[in-house]
């Protein structure tokens, strides 16, 4: 009865022991394995959820194929710039993850900490969760080429890095 016992407590360690294991490779981010940032291209719920969003939310203005507005390097009699377009040839994939976060949720003055910047772009702060927020970047992120979806991971990477004293 005793050995039984043993052997039921020995197999009990070990499955806790594998279990442990498991845990700290799942949660291991071994260099290169994946790339910095928060954004996500391997979910395909996230990516379906952001596409709804994005064209439900930006594609207005974005575009329905993440074009923009024409001449959006100009600005319009307002003073303010065109919606930029959020496909390889915009700007978008030059920032890392963490500023295109805030400046969606915040808005550009905001997170660019120039209060006196005015622009069309609202904070979607108080109207879309994080989660949304991220989706609809991952979803971005997801239409450009492997060449710059690389490029903007060297970004993350460079911005992730600690800064030198």
């Amino acid at each position: 009865m005793r050995s039984r016992s043993f052997r039921f407590a020995a197999a009990g360690l070990a499955l806790a022991g594998v279990a442990a294991a498991f845990l700290v490779w799942r949660s291991a981010d071994p260099i290169g394995s994946n790339p910095p940032g928060v954004l996500r291209l391997d979910d395909p719920v996230m990516l379906q959820r952001g596409e709804q969003l994005y064209q439900a939310r930006c594609a207005s203005c974005h575009g329905a194929n993440l074009e923009g507005q024409a001449n959006w390097r100009e600005r319009g009699v307002d003073g303010r710039l065109p919606a930029p377009p959020h496909d390889e040839s915009g700007h978008t994939w030059h920032h890392p993850d963490d500023v295109l976060i805030r400046i969606t949720k915040e808005g550009v003055a905001k997170a660019a900490g120039l209060p006196d910047y005015v622009s069309n772009m609202p904070a979607f702060g108080d109207s879309l969760s994080d989660a949304d927020i991220v989706a609809v970047l991952s979803w971005i992120k997801s239409r450009w080429s492997q060449d710059i979806q690389g490029h903007h991971d060297g970004i993350n990477r460079q911005a992730n890095q600690p800064s030198q004293p």
